[in-house]
This record gives structure tokens, sequence and C-alpha cells, in this order.
């Protein structure tokens, strides 16, 4: 989709205006999603409820399918992603090392489970469909696939990141990540009949890039701020520790890996410094900034049309409540140990789908395994499951941290 799409309708100018109508398109589709997404933040605010919530609602009313006043193109979606690298960054400076070291296991076993049990799930709901089992394989890796950036935002806004539920999800969001990419190269390989070594290769480069990030993070540990201020160019911390995230969500990405795994590594590593007050507080305004147009591209991207049609709309729901219901069971079952009430949260917090379930849905209509219906209906679950996570998640925490509290030390 062209540049000049995110305004509709397109300015029509001639000659030498046709430049800079271009730019003026994206700046006025920019400026709209923004907008949206910080109305419906301060709606949701006022009435309680998490701002990522408002900020989705805000991408939907003046997307395409709502009041059609932007259609989000690639401007967009660059932003978007943008965003959403700043925030997990932002999220890494939160969290000590040691502590998501010390929840390793838990976090491993909750990855495994809440990754078998949902693609069980799908698998059997797409057989039960009719469709073959290649077909159902790709429901089921789209159910399977977590997106942590609206858990993170969420986590971060109640302000629990230090708490071991939130370490679990955070854990289990990275090994998470590293699964799907596995099984993604396999079930694509095999609907092709083309498996080949390469997908295990960057499977291991993948988990090589998160024991060099930790192993890089303990080593950081202590650096003193002046490391960070030696560059000419580094006028703050902030610019030598942005060009960190971002090459690092660089590797990421070029491993196959979400961008966002990187940024999140890159944030570890900055949070050991003596720099890590002075980023954070730095970051956080580019967050409130960026952050929202990745939450307003995602509401944007929901078409509540495709529910009119009852064969959709039923297929859409039970693969929601089936990808609702096996990650809360693998939090229970991975997490069993830090109490009933933090296992819950952390199987609720592996809920959203995001982009990366869109991603797997988009993948398997390349590959002709997806049907239209079948696509609109698994894209539809994966916005469902999106939505409800941030209410789902203000309902838990709070029980979470009352049992935390009452365990005591």
């Amino acid at each position: 989709m062209p540049i000049a799409s995110l305004l509709l309708p397109p300015l029509e100018v001639p000659g030498a205006l046709a430049a800079a109508a271009a730019p003026l398109g994206v700046l006025v589709g920019l400026f709209v999603l923004l907008v949206g997404a910080k109305a419906g933040e301060e709606l949701a605010r006022r009435l309680g409820q998490p701002a990522v919530v408002g900020e989705l609602l805000g991408g939907f009313v003046v997307g395409p399918h709502a009041l059609g006043l932007v259609a989000p193109g690639e401007s967009a979606a660059v932003f978007a992603e943008i965003g959403v690298v700043i925030l997990l960054f932002a999220v890494g400076l939160e969290v000590r090392l040691d502590d998501l070291l010390a929840v390793g296991r838990s976090a491993v076993l909750t990855a495994i489970v809440a990754m078998v049990l949902p693609i069980v799930a799908g698998l059997a709901i797409g057989l039960v469909s009719g469709e073959t089992v290649g077909t159902a394989s790709f429901v089921g890796l789209a159910l399977a696939a977590t997106s942590i950036g609206i858990t993170s935002r969420v986590l971060a806004e109640m302000r629990v990141l230090d708490r071991a539920f939130a370490q679990i999800v955070l854990g289990a969001a990275v090994v998470d990540d590293i699964l799907a990419l596995v099984l993604i190269g396999v079930v694509s390989g095999l609907s092709r009949g083309d498996l080949s070594a390469s997908t295990l290769l960057v499977a291991v480069s993948a988990v090589g890039l998160v024991g060099l990030g930790f192993a890089a993070a303990r080593r950081a540990r202590g650096l003193p701020r002046e490391a960070f201020t030696w560059p000419l160019f580094a006028d703050s911390p902030l610019v030598p520790s942005f060009v960190i995230m971002l090459g690092l969500a660089l590797v990421s990405a070029a491993l196959g890996l979400a961008a966002i795994i990187g940024a999140f590594i890159a944030g570890l590593i900055v949070a050991e410094t003596e720099a890590r007050d002075e980023v954070e507080h730095e970051i956080g305004s580019l967050a409130a900034i960026f952050a929202p147009f990745f939450f307003a591209v995602t509401g944007a991207a929901v078409d509540l049309g495709a529910l009119l049609d009852a064969p959709v709309a039923i297929l859409a729901f039970s693969l929601a409540v089936a990808g609702i219901v096996t990650k809360w069971l693998g939090g229970i079952i991975g997490a069993r140990r830090i109490g009933w009430w933090g296992a819950t949260t952390v199987g609720i917090g592996m809920v959203p789908r995001g982009e990366v379930g869109i991603i797997v849905a988009n993948l398997g209509l390349a590959e002709g395994l997806l049907s239209g219906a079948l696509y609109s209906a698994v894209v539809a679950a994966v916005v469902l499951t999106t939505i409800v996570a941030p209410f789902l998640l203000t309902w838990a925490v709070p029980r979470a941290i009352a049992e935390d509290t009452a365990a005591g030390p």
C-alpha cells in the first residue's frame, strides 16, 4: 500500500506539487492516528481502564473500518514498529537481569506449555471444521504465538514489572518467540515439502543472540555513566543507548526474531549500568509519543464487518476462547509455584497474539493454506485476544499482588 494512502481520499495535485502532496498525506495520517489514540487514552483513563484499551479503540474509530479518516500505510507501520521497539526497550530498563534469570525455569516451562496447548486446540478446531492438517497447523500456530507489547504496556502502567509474575511473562515471551520462529519454519517447510537445516540454524542463532545479550548485560553491570557520554555526539546517555537499541533490534530482526526481542535485551544491558535512571526518565517521553502509534495501527486493522458472517463469527469466537483458555492453562501449569493468582496473571499476560498472530495468518494466506473466510476468522480471533487481555490483566493483577503480599517474604 503506498504511503499516500494514509490520507483518505488521496490528494490530487498536478506536476510540481505532487512531491509535496505525499508528505502532506503522511503527516495528516500520522496526526489523525496520534490524536485518535490520545483521545481514546484520555477516555480510557477517565473510565479507570488501561491506556492501551483507549489507544486500540481510538485507532479503530479513526480507521478504515469505522470513520474512515485514515488508512494506515507504510509510514504508519514504520512509526508503529519504532513505537513498540521503544516500548520494549523501556520495559527492559525496568527489569533486572538477576530477577529475570531467577524465574528462568518457570518462564521456559510456561512458554512451552503455553505454546503446545494452543497449537493442539487450533489444530483440533481446524480439523473439526474440515480443514487439512497443513491448514489446521497454521491455525494452531497463529493461536500459539504471543505478542508481549500490549501486556508489557499494561504491566508497566500498573508498576508491577518487578513482581515475579511479570518477570515470568517477560522471560516466557522471549522463549516463546524463539519457539515460534522454529515452528513457523517447520510448518512452512512441511507445507512446501522443503524442510531444510536452515530452520535449525536460525533457531540456534536466535538462542545465541539471547545468551550473548544476557552475558553482555552481566558484563555491563556497574558501567559508569561516563561510558555513555564519552562520544562527542552523545549529549546524553540516551543517544548511545538508542543506537544500541536499534542495533540489537536490527540483529534480532535479521535472525528472524521479532525486533522487540533485541530491543528488550538492549534495555536489560543498559539497565545494569549507572546510566539506567537517566535513560529510563528520558525514554519515557519518547515512549509516550511513539508507542500509541503501535496500538492505534493495531486498532485500525480491526474489521468488525467480518463478524457479520455467522460461520466466520462462530469460528472466530471459538478460536479466541480456545486461545484465551489455553494460554491461561499454560500459565497455571508453568508458573504454579508462585500461587494461583500469580500463575493466572502469567497465563493472561501470554494471551495477546497481536501482530505476531497476524503475521502467521498472512503467511498461511500467502502459502495458499488459508481461505479468505478462514483468514478473516483467524485475524478476528487474534484481535479479540489482543483487546480482551488488558481487561483481564486489570482484573487479575491486583489479586496476584494481594496473594503475593499475604504470602510474605
